[in-house]
C-alpha cells in the first residue's frame, strides 16, 4: 500500500503478520541494537529490516545491516535515502537513490483514534480547528491518527537533512482529502522553524500524501532535490 503514496523512484516493501519476524534474520551487527527489548519490538525491528534489504536488492545495492545512529535513526548505505515504519501487525521500507530525492519519510499507524489526551499535545489551534471542520465533512477518517502519522513522516524526512529535532509545534500541516469515496489525499506541512537547505536552497515547507486502508492509516513526504 505505502508505494501508492510514493514517486516511481522509491522502492517500498511492506510485510504483515507475523512475516519476517524471525530473529534469525537479523544481522550479526543488529543484534545488540534490540538485545534488552522485549519481543514485540524485536520482531518489529527485525520484519522492517528484512524489508530494507528487500529495497536493498530492488535497487540493485547488495544487502548490508541496518544500524541507528542518533535518535535512533536507521543509517543508510551510501547513496541512499529511506524510511522505514512498523505498527501493529504492518512493517514497511522505502528507499531511494540519493540522486533521486533528497530525503523521504514514510509511517504507519492503526486506523483508531488517539489515546485521550494525545491529540491536544500535539496539534496547534490551527490544526485543531481544521480538525473540526474535516471531522465534520469526513466523520469515518479519524484525522487526530492521521494528523499524528503526517507528524511522524515529516520528522523522518526533516532528520536526515538537518540532525535536530523537531517538535510536533514547529510543523503545521493542513490535510485535505481528495474527492471520492477513497480515503486518501494530501497535506503540506508549512514549518515554522528555519527549514533545512537542500542543495543551498532553504526548504520551509514538505509535502506528502496520505491513505486510509484495511484499518491502516499511512503517510509519505518526499523532498525532492532543487
Amino acid at each position: 500500500m505505502i508505494e501508492e503514496l510514493l514517486p516511481e523512484s522509491v522502492v517500498a516493501v511492506e510485510s504483515h503478520g507475523d512475516q519476517d519476524t524471525d530473529e534469525a534474520l537479523l544481522y550479526p551487527q543488529e543484534r545488540p541494537l534490540v538485545a534488552r527489548a522485549v519481543s514485540k519490538r524485536r520482531q518489529e525491528f527485525t520484519a522492517a529490516r528484512a524489508c530494507a534489504r528487500r529495497a536493498m536488492e530492488k535497487l540493485g545495492v547488495p544487502p548490508q545491516p541496518v544500524l541507528t545512529g542518533e535518535r535512533g535513526a536507521p543509517v543508510w548505505p551510501a547513496g541512499l535515502a529511506g524510511s522505514m515504519t512498523h505498527c501493529e501487525g504492518y512493517r514497511a521500507a522505502a528507499l531511494v537513490r540519493a540522486t533521486d530525492l533528497a530525503s523521504l519519510g514514510i509511517d504507519a499507524e492503526p486506523h483508531a483514534p488517539l489515546p485521550e489526551g494525545v491529540f491536544g499535545t500535539i496539534a496547534l489551534p490551527a490544526e485543531q480547528d481544521r480538525h473540526r471542520e474535516l471531522s465534520a465533512a469526513r466523520p469515518a477518517v479519524c484525522w487526530d491518527r492521521l494528523l499524528f502519522s503526517a507528524k511522524e513522516s515529516v520528522y523522518k524526512a526533516w532528520f536526515p537533512l538537518t540532525r535536530a529535532w523537531l517538535d510536533f509545534s514547529e510543523a503545521d500541516i493542513e490535510l485535505t482529502a481528495a474527492p471520492g469515496q477513497d480515503a486518501r489525499g494530501g497535506f503540506r506541512a508549512r514549518l515554522l522553524v528555519p527549514g533545512p537547505l537542500v542543495g543551498g536552497v532553504r526548504v520551509d515547507a514538505f509535502e506528502g500524501s496520505w491513505l486510509v486502508r484495511d484499518g491502516l492509516v499511512l503517510s509519505a513526504v518526499t523532498v525532492p532535490h532543487p
